[in-house]
């Protein structure tokens, strides 16, 4: 991890101030890294996926406060604008990184159209996480790999965490 990721953890934990949001988006970023690494991402898709996925749910706390509720549409309108405001105050991120953090973290409930290997990392590391964080898990697990995981690693990670056989 470098010391901006680490700095921006920290910053995270600061706004969020919510032991399982902050611990569901330390798990997401984990699970990102290591797909991305064994996916063979390059450093700068590494780094952006990472920051994304610090702050992919970032969005909720604005949702519960206006909207009463946290459904993934709503994440998806209430995210870029925040996370905008926390990567600048954190410093040392491009326009370009912080329009494509920005770009993921309003679409990662949206499942069609994944346009990168970011996004698609983004996804099935949120997917493992919520899916172990889910109380109805089984059929769960089984409709995301037919329909949301591609990558090789997400797949072996999946089957791993859950116990299933191997393809």
């Amino acid at each position: 991890m470098t010391n901006q990721t680490a700095r921006l953890l920290a910053a995270m934990a600061d706004y969020d101030r919510h032991a399982e949001r902050i611990h569901h988006f330390v798990k997401v970023h984990g699970f990102a890294c290591a797909i991305a690494a064994l996916e063979g991402v390059d450093e700068e898709t590494q780094f952006v996926l990472e920051t994304a996925a610090l702050v992919h749910d970032i969005g909720i706390r604005n949702c519960l406060e206006k909207f009463g509720s946290s459904r993934g549409p709503l994440q998806e309108q209430e995210g870029p604008a925040e996370a905008e405001t926390l990567l600048r105050s954190v410093g040392g991120y491009t326009e370009a990184q912080i329009d494509r953090v920005k770009y993921l973290v309003g679409h990662h409930h949206t499942y069609t159209n994944m346009d990168g290997i970011d996004y698609q990392i983004l996804v099935e590391a949120d997917f493992l996480v919520n899916l172990y964080e889910s109380p109805d898990r089984y059929r769960a697990i089984l409709t995301a790999e037919q329909r949301i995981f591609r990558t090789q690693s997400g797949k072996q990670l999946l089957h791993a965490l859950f116990g299933l056989e191997s393809e």
